[in-house]
């Protein structure tokens, strides 16, 4: 008997098939980012000492329900009004689309409907009555590359730590809300921001703030002076839920560097408590 050799044919590809499947891929993934939960990426130091430049989160999308700024990609025309909506709470870590042009920025909700905000000498006022608040240990936070803590306002905090390293060392204030909500804040300086006129908070609005008074475009600057002003809620599409883990920004692009760059006590911290 001969030995006779055989060769299996190969299947061609199906490129069709193989795009449709990308695309069930894609699709899936802007689901979940739309309706469900995405990662979010800390870029400004507004929400110190809550939240650190170069913090990763996840957020989570269907808390507050969905509007038309829900979708990953901007695909539906302006809807008034939310599908599955709730309102925040005060206290809630909330990422929001900025009105100008519906960029994400991350804030913390302070005021809901009918309520009045106002601000007098850097300390925060809720319907007519000022929202407790203690001075409590400075928050000290390593320098680093994207914490240089070099501005004007920051130089001047610039300390050297007991471990003998560079540190920023900033002035803090835990601030507890009606219904017992806890956080700190920091107060740098005198700024205009620090005493601003009672305003009400219309029905459908959130007034929001950054932790960190002093650096924080927010609900106390208007629209037209680049701040969030009076957020319509159909603006607001996430809720922060947790710090996956931070990098200082000493990452480049060796592999070696990557590890060295992570803060080894910010991950796995939760949001929103």
């Amino acid at each position: 008997m001969t030995e006779a050799s055989t060769t299996v044919a190969k299947k061609p590809t199906n490129w069709a098939h193989e795009l449709w499947q990308l695309f069930l891929l894609v699709l899936a993934v802007l689901a979940v980012h739309s309706f469900i939960a995405k990662p979010f990426y800390i870029p400004s130091g507004s929400m110190l000492p809550t939240l650190f430049i170069g913090d990763r989160l996840i957020v989570s999308k269907f808390p507050y329900g969905y509007s038309y700024l829900s979708p990953s990609i901007e695909v539906l025309p302006p809807i008034q009004g939310r599908l599955l909506g709730s309102m925040p709470a005060r206290g809630d870590i909330a990422i929001v689309k900025a009105p100008r042009d519906h960029v994400d920025w991350i804030k913390r909700v302070i005021g809901l409907p009918g309520d009045t905000v106002q601000m007098k000498d850097g300390a925060l006022w809720l319907n007519g009555v000022p929202v407790q608040r203690e001075r409590v240990a400075d928050t000290e936070i390593a320098v680093s590359p994207n914490s240089d803590c070099l501005t004007i306002v920051d130089a001047q905090y610039r300390a050297t730590s007991a471990a003998g390293t560079q540190v920023c060392r900033y002035p803090t204030w835990r601030e507890t809300l009606p219904g017992g909500r806890s956080y700190l804040t920091l107060d740098v300086g005198e700024m205009p921001q620090d005493n601003t006129p009672p305003v009400i908070v219309p029905e459908g609005h959130v007034f929001l703030m950054g932790d960190n008074r002093d650096n924080s475009q927010d609900s106390r600057f208007d629209v037209s002076r680049d701040g969030l002003g009076m957020l319509p809620i159909e603006n607001v599409v996430g809720r922060a839920e947790f710090i996956t883990f931070s990098l200082d920004g000493s990452t480049d692009w060796n592999p070696m560097t990557w590890l060295g760059a992570v803060r080894t006590d910010r991950y796995l911290i939760g949001l929103n408590n």
